[in-house]
Parts: structure tokens; sequence; C-alpha cells
């Protein structure tokens, strides 16, 4: 029997080796790191604050904020160190757990956004009863599911990749623990989990992108019955910040995941995947606001 050894910790590779180049991408990447921080905690602060705004929608706002700011600390912050640092591994359960947490904020995020387009449609169409149907007894499950959704997808695929055998390489093209680059190192046969990622991402989008699209049907009916032009204008202002979150972040998910590893492109991938783990965080606050 061939002699194997088992990896016990990744190479994280990141963008390049050119140390000054590292050096200035390592100050941008922290600019927006503090700016992420600053601006999605801000927003959290001043929902729990601002008791005129202590509603549903501001409610999962302020959620989807402590989601972004947590998961671009668990991302961002490692990234930070590897660029200064010419010992770039992460260990073997350090990837695993990296991993696991990263993937469980992409179907909590995307449930987030659902509901929040639940929550627009509710206010929008039937304000009467907005009080009574997003209730805290409504929409605090609805946040907690979100958040164990995301776990249970994650453990699933952090424990089918991780059962793949990584004898032949350490190296990962990436900047941090993702399941794409995993599986193109991997020398065991990864078709299952192509599968299962192909499956449970695309259902996912596809029940999420489901019910904002319903919703948002539904709130352009009530938009053609208005009268006032002024309220007309709100309820675009609302409704577009969502909407052009919401585009963002699919559409790069769409790109990174639902496509075979065959076709996988380090470079490339590695740039999408930084976006929406870093850039899209960042601009939330800013689009929200």
């Amino acid at each position: 029997m061939k002699n194997v050894t088992k990896l016990n910790m990744f190479i994280l590779m990141g963008f390049t080796d050119d140390l000054e180049v590292q050096v200035y991408i390592f100050l941008l990447f922290l600019a927006i790191y503090l700016f992420t921080l600053v601006g999605n905690l801000g927003l959290v602060m001043l929902v729990i604050v601002d008791s005129r705004i202590q509603n549903p929608m501001y409610y999962f706002l302020s959620v989807l904020s402590l989601l972004d700011a947590c998961y671009s600390n668990l991302v961002t912050s490692k990234m930070l160190i590897n660029f200064l640092s010419e010992n770039k591994t992460v260990s073997y359960l350090g990837c695993a757990a990296q991993k696991l947490l990263f993937v469980a904020s992409g179907p909590t995020e995307c449930s987030l956004l659902a509901t929040m387009a639940y929550d627009h449609y509710v206010a929008i169409y039937d304000p009467l009863l907005c009080s009574v149907s997003m209730a805290p007894r409504v929409y605090m499950p609805l946040s907690i599911a979100s958040y164990v959704g995301g776990i249970l997808h994650a453990t699933v695929h952090t424990v089918a990749t991780f059962s793949l055998s990584f004898c032949a390489s350490s190296e990962i093209r990436h900047v941090f623990c993702d399941i794409p680059p995993l599986l193109a190192i991997s020398r065991s046969d990864t078709h299952t989990n192509q599968l299962l990622l192909f499956c449970l991402v695309g259902s996912i989008e596809m029940v999420t992108v489901l019910i904002v699209l319903i919703s948002y049907g539904f709130i352009l009916l009530a938009i053609l019955r208005m009268c006032s032009a002024e309220g007309r204008r709100k309820v675009f202002y609302t409704c577009g910040s969502h909407l052009t979150g919401v585009s963002i972040y699919h559409g790069t998910i769409l790109f990174t995941y639902m496509k075979p590893t065959s076709s996988y492109d380090s470079n490339h991938d590695m740039i999408v995947s930084t976006f929406y783990t870093i850039i899209i965080p960042m601009l939330n606050p800013i689009i929200y606001s």
C-alpha cells in the first residue's frame, strides 16, 4: 500500500507573495475592516438606544448588521494577520472551524434578507395589521430559525468536506478556508460533495429569492394603488436599498457556488469571494443607513 501522511495544517497562499504588495493590500483591507465594524456595530447600537426605530424592520437590520460584523471579523482578522506574517498556515481543526462559521453565515444572511422582504410587504401592503403580523413572538423565532438553519447547513458541508483526503497538497490558493478551494485540492472523489453543494445552495437560493420576489410583487401592487407621490417615493427608498443588497449578495453567491469544481479558477473566485465576505458587509451600512 502507498504510504501517505495525513495533513494537520493548510497553507493559505493569499493574493500574492510580493511583500510590498501585501503591505498595501493589508492597509486597504484594514481600512475596510475598521469601517465595516464601525458601520455595522454603529447601526446595532443605534437601533438599541433609539426607541423611535425599535420595530421589526430595524430589528432585522440590526441582526443583519451584527451578522456582517461577526463574519467579517472571522474572515478578515485572520487575513490581515497572514498579510504581514511569514507563517500563513492554519491548523486542520482551525480551517474546519473557520469554514463551519463562515458557511453558516451564508444561509443565515439569505434567510434574514428574505424575512426583511416579507416584513416590508407586511408593513406596506397591510400596515394596520403590521404590529400583529410581525409581533416579537413572530420575528424573534424567525431570526433564531435563520441562525439554526445556517448552522445545520454548515455542519453538513463541513463534515462532508473534511471527510475527504487532503494528503497530496496542503496549499490553498485562497485567503480563507472555503468549500471550492478545499474541493479543488482534494485527491478524493468530490462528485458527491459537488452535488450536495449544488442541491443545498440551490434550494436555499431558490426558496429565499422566491420569497423576495413574491413579497416585492405584492409591494409593487400596493405602490400602484397609492395616491400619494410622497408615499410612493418613501416606499421606493426603503425597498430600493434592500433590493440592492439582495441583488449584490445573491449574485456573488450564485457565481461562486453554483458551478462545477472543474471550472474553478482560484484567482478569479478568490476575488469574487473576497467581494461578498469583505466588501458587501462594508457596503450594507451605507446602503441601509
